[in-house]
């Protein structure tokens, strides 16, 4: 054997070692997820009869009150559990009578939210999201049952296990698991925590919003456990009309911070869970409906929809009650906990490796106008050891192509056409996390 083979082969070992640490953790995260333990967390959150967000904040065993005492004190055995690694606390925002239609009264919008904190970059926070309260079928009916197992008892128990696992971990950037309040009276949860993280000066990765991922059998008879909708918006409503000119130049009609965080977990998840079928849907939300990232998006963070493929609507915002053969009502018996459990996997994988990860590159230039190459350049990020360019057709909705190009700041692809592909740029850790992929946002002069 030649010196030359036995260096490479021993540069070949170093790097799937290091590889390999980083998938075993990733695996164990997954294999650690239990779904016995969400299953209990909806059946207590169900418990509580109704957790309408104008409903009852005295009782300890009914109401809203009761259900986010509840999710604190999770949130503070977990935080015992690791030695007190999380930071538990309430954020909260009056809101008043007649703000909207459905707020019948003067109340206190109160989220509950446990923070991890990074050891590199403390002030970049990724963050999970699931929804505290429920509702029936009149949205001003704060006293009639409402069990919310689906919608959204599944999403806030997937935050409150994701958090029992990846609180065993340290990671480099800060880690948010949040019940947002006041989901389905106008998206109020998420607009104070939204508007709490901006005047904290936070440096939001994104934010992961999970509403409904328990149900595996659709209205339409369709049933998987496997399929699963990640939504996100193209580009941020917050653009100013310069960098609406230069989207409008450069293509990125398809390539916002949002669209390149669903890639980012379509891609981790087609990685480490091949079992499952990520659907990106190119829309904010579903057609004329709203959810907790778009408030993040309103202020103009990156943040993602995670949910289930197909719903079932006779059990979605429903009074619970039998009608002409057909039973109505969010019940604990339609939703399948396995299933959840693999989408809380999936929102803990993409959190574990974002944490891990370095920031972005903040620039990102391309050249190579009227060359068979392409050119770029960007700007050096702490903590990388290498970059990775990207590419895709121009109809492909993934990032298809890739090439590591090591500890440099700029790069040329020789014999591909600027043209025909649209590109980004992502830092890589020595862990082998990425950041999430930044599209050209400049051109070399």
């Amino acid at each position: 054997m030649t010196k030359k083979l036995v260096l490479f082969n021993l540069f070949s070992l170093c790097l799937t070692s290091i590889f390999s640490q980083s998938d075993k953790d990733i695996y164990k995260i997954i294999d650690d997820l239990s779904a016995n333990r969400i299953e209990a967390d909806i059946t207590t959150l169900a418990n509580f009869g109704t957790r309408h967000t104008l409903s009852d904040t005295i009782s300890d065993t009914r109401g809203i009150g009761a259900a986010r005492r509840w999710i604190k004190t999770e949130f503070e055995k977990i935080s015992s559990d690791c030695s007190y690694c999380l930071k538990v606390f309430y954020q909260k925002n009056l809101v008043k009578k007649g703000d909207n239609n459905r707020i019948t009264k003067d109340v206190y919008i109160v989220n509950v939210a446990a923070v991890k904190k990074g050891t590199k970059y403390p002030n970049r926070y990724i963050i999970m999201s699931g929804d505290i309260d429920s509702r029936v079928s009149d949205p001003n009916n704060f006293t009639a049952d409402a069990p919310g197992a689906n919608d959204n008892a599944s999403g806030m128990a997937g935050t409150l296990e994701a958090a029992r696992v990846l609180s065993k971990y340290d990671f480099e950037n800060s880690i948010v698991f949040v019940g947002l309040s006041g989901e389905e009276q106008g998206l109020y949860g998420g607009k104070g925590f939204a508007a709490y993280a901006k005047e904290m000066g936070w440096e939001i990765i994104g934010i992961f919003n999970n509403d409904m991922i328990g149900n595996i059998k659709g209205v339409d008879g369709i049933i998987s456990n496997t399929d699963f909708r990640i939504f996100s918006e193209p580009v941020p409503v917050t653009e100013t009309e310069e960098e609406r000119r230069a989207r409008r130049y450069y293509g990125s009609e398809v390539d916002g911070i949002s669209r390149q965080l669903a890639r980012y977990v379509h891609r981790t998840t087609n990685t480490y869970m091949p079992e499952m079928n990520p659907m990106l849907i190119y829309r904010l939300d579903r057609f004329g409906r709203g959810g907790h990232h778009r408030p993040f998006n309103d202020t103009g963070f990156a943040g993602i929809r995670i949910m289930e493929a197909h719903e079932n609507y006779t059990q979605q915002h429903q009074d619970v009650r039998t009608e002409n053969g057909i039973e109505y009502g969010d019940k604990i018996k339609y939703v399948n906990f396995e299933y959840a459990r693999k989408l809380t996997a999936v929102n803990a994988i993409n959190l574990a490796s974002l944490a891990w990860s370095p920031p972005a590159p903040s620039e990102v230039k391309i050249g190579g106008i009227v060359e068979a190459s392409a050119k770029f350049e960007w700007s050096p990020v702490t903590g990388a050891t290498g970059y990775k360019i990207y590419w895709r057709d121009t109809t492909s909705p993934t990032w298809d192509y890739s090439r590591f190009v090591g500890d440099v700041t700029e790069h040329t692809l020789k014999g591909i056409v600027l043209d025909n592909f649209f590109f980004g740029v992502s830092a890589v850790g020595k862990n082998g996390f990425e950041s999430p992929v930044v599209f050209p946002n400049s051109i070399i002069r």
